[in-house]
């Protein structure tokens, strides 16, 4: 009897762990990697899984989210945190490796596997036969982007990210802030941060003096005029920041009555309101110099961020249009999207979404229905911000304590993390035994 299989587009580390997890539920697999035929303009090696921007995989404790996410992982079996750990190079308290060891570790299991058939080869249309997931990452070839177009739709796949930095609601001052949207339009929608004439231009020569962060080679510096950085709007003269994204205008201050002479908003980035995104604050400074100088803004003395400000070449999908909390495209079922292609940031966060697709494609193979993960952890966190996030303006996102739910209001602000850490540890224990479960029963039914 034949067994059920797969077809997986790309070896990242997206598509290595989807094909490790659905491969070790006796499911085969098809893996496609266009290495060495071809070379995205950021890699360089034909080792698959390759690190290209750091060698970190971030902070272990789950004192710090990423390290709730490790822990969910280890769980899940994911072959990128075992390879780390075999790999891991000295970086205090976080997870770093020896990029070459790391991905050849990670080939070479893959080679050996019994159930994964790697194809050297690359492929520019989405398979007919599914279940399919397509993991291609961050720098989709021009071909297959063009297919996935098709599918979703002009409108529903970036190629260039413009971000604004996210900041986490408790770390906001509010006694220096007022609630309110302009022209009293759309009710008390927005957290506003005024500023008086002296603040604002004292905020102008720091960003001015302040450092931005290069281009990578193969990035178009073509900036678009609807999504410009502060720091090349402020180069047009001192005063368009106070005509562009920190405008005044409609907005009046209670405590004064008047209206401000600059503002900047703050916008609601998750429904549990944990996370609030600054308006129209897109930029390409370094992250020292956007605390510094973001801190000097009233209100902000103690930000705190989930996401630093950025802009770069990146493809994504507009997933709180088109994916399912399963991964899979509503508009043809089953082809999963996984890794950054689906709309999350970082090697770790692409990782898990590959287990998470992998999973459920390796399910429906073998006639099962897909799963969620649960919403108090990491993974569950993840998926349920990039499912239910404003599609208008999505914007890919790393792990952070501000995307998980909130805790019940008895737990104390400073046992706000142990409590998370602990209910995702838990809540992922539950999911992983009732995968388990499914595998057991379909081995009895099966003997």
């Amino acid at each position: 009897m034949k067994r059920p299989g797969i077809t997986i587009i790309g070896a990242g580390l997206a598509g290595c762990e989807a094909a490790w997890r659905a491969a070790n539920m006796g499911v085969d697999v098809t893996l496609f990697e266009m290495k060495p035929t071809k070379f995205s303009p950021a890699h360089k090696s034909q080792s698959m899984a390759e690190l290209v921007c750091s060698n970190s995989l971030r902070a272990e404790s789950t004192e710090n989210a990423s390290g709730i996410l490790k822990r969910e992982m280890d769980m899940l079996d994911s072959i990128v945190i075992a390879a780390a750990r075999e790999t891991r190079v000295p970086a205090g308290s976080a997870l770093a490796v020896d990029r070459e060891r790391f991905s050849a570790l990670i080939t070479e299991r893959i080679n050996a596997h019994p159930a994964i058939d790697v194809v050297r080869r690359e492929v520019t249309e989405l398979p007919g036969d599914v279940p399919a997931v397509l993991a291609t990452g961050p720098l989709t070839s021009d071909t297959l982007a063009g297919t996935i177009i098709g599918i979703t739709g002009k409108d529903n796949l970036f190629f260039y990210d413009a971000i604004s930095p996210i900041i986490m609601a408790e770390s906001i001052n509010m006694d220096a802030a007022f609630m309110g949207s302009r022209y009293d339009k759309g009710g008390d929608d927005y957290i506003n941060l005024p500023l008086t004439q002296e603040c604002y231009y004292q905020f102008i020569r720091e960003v001015k003096r302040a450092d931005e962060v290069s281009p990578r080679s193969f990035e178009d510096t073509k900036i678009f005029e609807g999504c410009l950085p502060i720091e090349v709007m402020v180069k047009r003269g001192d005063d368009t920041l106070a005509f562009g994204p920190m405008k005044p205008v409609g907005l009046v201050d209670p405590k004064t009555g008047e209206r401000p002479f600059a503002v900047v908003q703050l916008r609601h980035e998750n429904r549990e309101g944990t996370l609030f995104n600054m308006v129209g604050f897109q930029t390409r400074l370094k992250q020292k110099d956007q605390e510094r100088i973001f801190r000097m803004i009233p209100g902000l003395e103690n930000v705190r961020f989930a996401r630093y400000g950025s802009i770069h070449r990146n493809t994504f999908i507009n997933a709180p249009r088109i994916i399912f909390p399963t991964l899979e495209i509503k508009m043809r079922p089953g082809i999963f999207i996984t890794g950054q292609l689906v709309g999350v940031e970082g090697y770790l966060e692409s990782a898990a979404m590959g287990i998470v697709a992998g999973l459920n494609a390796a399910l429906l193979a073998l006639g099962e229905g897909p799963l969620v993960p649960p919403r108090g952890s990491a993974v569950g966190s993840l998926i349920s911000y990039i499912v239910e996030a404003r599609s208008g303006d999505f914007q890919p996102m790393n792990i952070n304590f501000g995307l998980f739910s909130n805790p019940p209001p008895g737990v104390r602000k400073k046992d706000r993390k142990r409590y998370i850490a602990n209910r995702a540890l838990e809540e992922t224990r539950s999911w992983v035994d009732k995968i388990d479960g499914i595998q057991k029963e379909r081995r009895v039914s099966s003997s």
